[in-house]
């Protein structure tokens, strides 16, 4: 089969197509697939910059599409079967073996590229904010990057949850994409802060979901309402924002983070009952999946500039077959 290894710790420069042996399956599932997401942390493994430095040559990717070739018994997974899968050992290759506890049902209604890039961003969003902020019906949640992969997960799934939302953006095409997919607002990132206020008749937003960081990060606490919780989804800005801790004890307000990757780790069956809220969702079409932005697998290195340059709306896939 085909794959895309990083053969150098440089960057999307040190991605290489390779041909390699099929993974083979030991109580696994063995899923063809034809769709990989690309995602941050890939970008950030790709120059040994992540939390998690895999050895060299390393598989890239967290998550995929494709159709069931084979499954253990009592899983209720069957060969032939379209799913959507979640691999700490990579999925950019056309075929791999995994946890049939990473393994979920694709319907019908959601193509293998929007499934791809479903699972990383989506569960992560629910994540953050029910088991992290603990959301409750009728808050209001800020969405920093709203036009990128996790910001429109996030309108998404707050939309879907019963909240309002607002969308920050930097550019007015990044407002046309934050308001196509569900958001109640839409504000730019200069004097953010001052239209939060405004929106919110000075209360501020119970709820913030930011994977920028950077220089923001402050404006946002100040962003809060009594009570409010920001959750840490990631650092695209590049810069790690420290917290001056008398802010959280003034206004009862509080700084979580969201490693959605690491508790499932610690929780292998935490997916699937993330699974069992948001599956119905997409069912009965109250959660909708957006198309990603394409790449074939021979342009991989390319994905990932355009992760860098944050020059993509949405979520960006690579295509395997």
């Amino acid at each position: 089969m085909r794959a895309v290894h990083l053969v150098e710790y440089t960057g999307p420069d040190g991605l290489r197509i390779v041909d390699t042996d099929e993974p083979v399956g030991d109580g696994k599932v063995v899923v063809d697939l034809h769709a990989a997401g690309v995602a941050f942390p890939d970008l950030l493994q790709s120059r040994a910059g992540y939390q998690v430095v895999r050895p060299l040559p390393a598989l890239l990717g967290m998550e995929g599409a494709g159709v069931v070739r084979s499954a253990p018994d009592g899983h209720g997974l069957r060969p032939g079967q379209r799913v959507a899968v979640f691999s700490d050992a990579g999925t950019w290759q056309q075929t791999v073996a995994v946890d049939p506890r990473s393994v979920f049902p694709l319907p019908d209604t959601v193509s293998f590229a929007a499934g791809a890039g479903f699972l990383l961003n989506y569960l992560t969003v629910h994540f953050a904010l029910d088991e992290r902020a603990r959301y409750r019906p009728g808050e209001t949640v800020l969405v920093h990057g709203a036009a990128g992969g996790v910001g429109v997960a996030a309108l998404q799934v707050a939309s879907a949850l019963g909240l309002d939302t607002i969308a920050v953006v930097s550019t007015d095409a990044k407002a046309e994409v934050a308001r196509a997919h569900g958001a109640t607002h839409v504000i730019g990132v200069d004097g953010f802060k001052d239209h939060v206020l405004e929106l919110t008749q000075g209360r501020g937003v119970d709820i913030i979901l930011d994977p920028v960081g950077g220089e923001r990060f402050t404006d946002s606490l100040r962003s809060l309402a009594p009570g409010g919780r920001t959750v840490v989804l990631g650092f695209t800005a590049g810069q790690i924002p420290t917290v001056k801790v008398n802010r959280l004890l003034l206004k009862n307000i509080s700084v979580v983070g969201a490693g959605w990757a690491e508790y499932m780790r610690a929780d292998p069956s935490y997916p699937a009952r993330q699974w069992a809220t948001l599956g119905p969702l997409l069912d009965n079409g109250d959660l909708t999946i957006v198309e990603p932005t394409l790449y074939p697998m021979e342009r991989a290195a390319d994905a990932l500039r355009a992760l860098d340059a944050r020059a993509a709306s949405g979520k960006i896939v690579l295509t395997l077959r």
